[in-house]
């Protein structure tokens, strides 16, 4: 093996300890959801045991990523990035921009018109507009939002966003669950 590939195998044991302490798992944890030993999962992580892809495919499906992200390969061939539209339950269209789950998410909605349907969660929300009229029905408040206005929520407060009017609306829109907020920082 050339010292890239070397290199890159090395990277993925402390690389999977990360992803397993980040979502607060125990090893023992991390067992149960793959099927993979305590002891197979302790050798991957410190780099005594080279991990198969019989162990990634259950790992990456258990931490919520794709395979590319688990090893980080180098790049190659088409850098581009291919979305795939997902259609809503509720009506409408959401491409996601972001590939990491249990983490911040990030998606662009096309929403057509559709009844208001309040719904709470745990988590955190923010939305930019991007074309049309956004109407937000937040507890028992209403808002209008036009193209460039933004605005952020507790999901755990009851809501429901989508057109104000019969026309489609474009938005941006951020998620972060259990809490997590985006940082804003202005840079003068």
């Amino acid at each position: 093996m050339d010292a890239e590939i070397d290199a890159t195998l090395a990277a993925i044991g402390p690389r999977l300890r990360q992803l397993r302490q980040n979502r607060g798992l125990t090893l023992v944890a991390v067992a149960a959801l793959t099927g993979l030993s305590v002891s197979a999962l302790s050798r991957i992580e410190t780099g005594h045991r080279q991990p198969t892809l019989d162990a990634l495919i259950p790992l990456a499906r258990a931490y919520e990523v794709t395979l590319d992200h688990l090893i980080a390969a180098p790049q190659t061939g088409d850098p581009r990035v291919h979305l795939e539209p997902r259609r809503l339950a509720t009506g409408g269209v959401a491409v996601p921009l972001t590939r990491h789950p249990g983490g911040v998410q990030v998606f662009k909605h096309v929403l057509g018109p559709r009844e208001p349907a309040l719904v709470s969660h745990q988590g955190h929300a923010w939305i930019y507009v991007l074309a049309g009229r956004l109407r937000l029905l937040l507890a028992g408040d209403e808002h209008m939002l036009h193209p460039g206005e933004n605005v952020e929520f507790d999901a755990s407060t009851p809501h429901w966003f989508g057109p104000a009017d019969d026309l489609a609306v474009e938005i941006l829109h951020m998620f972060g669950p259990e809490g997590q907020r985006p940082l804003t920082r202005i840079i003068d």
